[in-house]
Order: structure tokens, then C-alpha cells, then sequence
């Protein structure tokens, strides 16, 4: 499984939308629900990038807690569910590291959300789109405005998740 879930880091995001799309489209096998060309189509295109950093780095992060520290807590008499959530206390720090690789995967993501959103103005475009197109458009302020913006918006969330994992640890 570990082997699975590493290999699926390196995942070419416009593979990932064309297989969302193909299993979205009218005549894939969840095209029934029509949500090609939403933001529902995009957030499963933007989870299934994400998802995989998510498990490899908590993976990472929580084995070598529970090799250290997961029969001293199973001794001690915590049961499995407290005993996780001890690990995941402990490790926190690892784990906001993942969930943050994982919002910068998918804030970055172009190519799927293309393929499955479709661009469309008002409902689908979202800035890495919007850059995109403003580039191929010739704007080139305009797009690095956008992308200013996009890069000030990934520092606050950083910054933000630092200073309540701090606020956290000190408790």
C-alpha cells in the first residue's frame, strides 16, 4: 500500500483531470450526475492530486512515532483509537506539513481543473486558470497581479497554520 500511495505523488495532473473527466463525462460511469464543468468535478480532480501527499507524509511522519512510542501506549493501557490520537497530537507538526504540501498541490493546480472545470468564467476559473489565460492573452500584468495575489494567499495560509500550530504546541 505504502509503495502505492508514494508512486502516486508523482501523478501528471493532466492524466489525473482526463481520468476525472473520462469518469465524469455523459458517458462515463458517473456522468449520471452531471458535474463535468462544476467545481464539484474540480474539487475531486484537486483531492485525488492531494490526497495521495496527504497519506505518504502522515505515513511518514507516524510510523517512526509509532515504532517509538505505540507499545508504550498500548502497555500503558490507551486503546488503539487514543493511541493514534496521542501519535497524531505528538506529530502534529509532520502532519501540518502534509496538509499544507497538500494545499500547495492543489492551489497550483492548473492542468486538471482545466480539463474537468472547463475555465469557465464566473463558475469554474480559479486564479491559476485565470493566469493562464491571461498569459496566453498577452496580459502579462494582469497575470502576474493575479499571480501576486496567489502567492500572497499561499503565505497566509502558511503563516497562519504556523502561528495556530505554535499557539498549540505551547499549551
Amino acid at each position: 500500500m505504502i509503495v502505492i500511495v508514494n508512486s502516486l505523488l508523482g501523478l501528471p495532473p493532466v492524466v489525473v483531470g482526463l481520468v476525472v473527466y473520462l469518469l465524469l463525462s455523459r458517458s462515463g460511469p458517473l456522468g449520471s450526475f452531471g458535474i463535468l464543468f462544476t467545481p464539484t468535478a474540480m474539487i475531486i480532480a484537486q483531492c485525488t492530486l492531494a490526497v495521495p501527499i496527504v497519506m505518504a507524509l502522515a505515513h511518514r511522519t507516524t510510523a517512526g512515532l509509532w515504532d517509538t512510542y505505540g507499545d508504550v501506549l498500548l502497555t500503558d493501557g490507551a486503546t488503539h483509537v487514543r493511541s493514534i490520537a496521542t501519535l497524531m497530537s505528538i506529530g502534529r507538526d509532520g502532519l501540518l506539513t502534509a496538509f499544507l504540501a497538500a494545499f500547495g498541490r492543489a492551489i497550483a493546480e492548473v492542468g486538471a481543473i482545466i480539463i474537468v472545470g472547463g475555465n469557465i468564467q464566473g463558475y469554474t476559473r480559479t486564479m491559476t486558470t485565470a493566469i493562464a489565460l491571461e498569459t496566453s492573452k498577452g496580459d502579462l500584468p494582469l497575470a502576474l497581479a493575479l499571480g501576486v495575489v496567489l502567492i500572497i494567499l499561499s503565505m497566509t495560509v502558511s503563516g497562519v497554520s504556523l502561528f495556530f500550530g505554535r499557539t498549540l504546541t505551547e499549551r
